[in-house]
């Protein structure tokens, strides 16, 4: 008997193109596409909406495989964006796609996946799962430029085994050419940093969820009053437009202290930080490395670095500083190809 596959569809050229490769060899591909949309008024999802679903199944019918739609606009909701809307008004800068993989892609996808008696769940990501001795993996893109692995270190490592990623051999364009060669009838385009926000940007967003925020000062790294804010939610470390201050020299949002409720800036210098305290971690290989390299966010290169276990997470210390790091935002530890583990940065380290 063939494997079944239950494969994660957008409707875009990516999860497209991974159905028809899974097809090709010879699997038993079943295409599924995620309602997410969010209540009425509250943004907007053109990753997983009605577009998406449209899209996904013309695809699926032109390559001859089953669809299925899953409604799973609550736990977007639940899981997902008001968790995103709580740690803004917290102070820190949440990634949804992280909690959007862990919870649904990677969570409850893969359940029904193996509810409908699926030996894999398949999406479209650039990463690969690579073997050793009877273990699974998780490791980088051949196309470096498009690899997505960061996004992916929080999943369970028993669960990597179940998963396929067909796009992982493969270069971007090579998988843009095969859509076209085959006209498949893709109709999303690929998603956005935070696919749910409204017209009005994520803070308006977080304001239709949780109301509005107190006013508080903004303050220099040496405790000098500059200015107010109206609300810390509309502040992240390393901004430097929208500040409503003036200087004569330009300044960066430093830390945002929401037990203070106050937004602190500094010179550019004040950005660079020796290291970082990372929570809430997940370690995808038998241990942590003395020495790696780390990236504290998905466009930044991933730094040479030291890693300490420490009780409540992990201490990463970068061989050089590093601009801007973010608590709430992912750091993803790498050992050559593969992906060790990350965590949610929690603070910086000064060193």
């Amino acid at each position: 008997m063939r494997a079944r596959v239950l494969i994660a569809m957008s409707g875009g050229v990516d999860s497209s193109v991974a159905a028809f490769l899974l097809r090709e060899q010879g699997y038993e591909v079943l295409g599924v596409t995620m309602d997410l949309t969010p209540p009425e008024g509250r943004g907007s999802s053109p990753c997983g909406g009605t577009e998406a679903a449209v899209a996904a199944r013309r695809v699926c019918d032109a390559l001859g495989i089953p669809h299925l739609v899953v409604d799973y606009r609550e736990a977007m909701w639940r899981e997902v964006i008001e968790p995103f809307a709580r740690e803004y008004r917290r102070g820190r800068t949440p990634n949804p796609c992280l909690e959007c993989n862990r919870r649904l892609k990677f969570g409850r996808l893969l359940a029904l996946a193996r509810g409908l008696g699926c030996s894999y769940l398949a999406t479209g990501h650039y990463a690969r799962i690579v073997a050793s001795g009877g273990r699974h993996g998780l490791a980088v893109a051949e196309d470096r430029r498009k690899d997505q692995s960061y996004f992916l270190y929080s999943l369970p490592r028993e669960d990597l085994a179940s998963l396929l990623f067909p796009l992982g051999v493969l270069r971007k364009g090579e998988v843009q050419r095969t859509a076209e060669l085959l006209r498949l009838p893709v109709g999303v385009g690929e998603s956005q940093d935070i696919c749910f926000a409204p017209r009005g940007g994520y803070r308006r967003l977080v304001r239709d969820t949780l109301g509005p925020p107190p006013p508080g000062p903004i303050v220099a790294v040496d405790g000098r009053t500059l200015g107010r804010h109206d609300g810390i939610d509309a502040f992240t470390v390393g901004q430097r437009r929208g500040l409503g201050i003036s200087a004569p020299e330009p300044l960066y949002v430093v830390a945002v202290e929401a037990r203070e409720n106050r937004v602190v800036v500094g010179p550019k210098e004040a950005l660079y930080a020796g290291g970082l305290r990372a929570a809430r971690v997940n370690l995808l290989a038998d241990s942590w490395p003395v020495r790696g390299r780390a990236k504290i966010r998905y466009r930044k290169q991933a730094a040479p670095c030291s890693l300490r276990v420490v009780a409540d997470g992990l201490e990463i210390l970068f061989d050089t500083p590093q601009e801007a790091v973010t608590p709430g935002q992912a750091v993803v530890v790498y050992d050559g190809d593969l992906v060790v583990g990350g965590g949610v940065i929690e603070g910086r380290l000064d060193v």
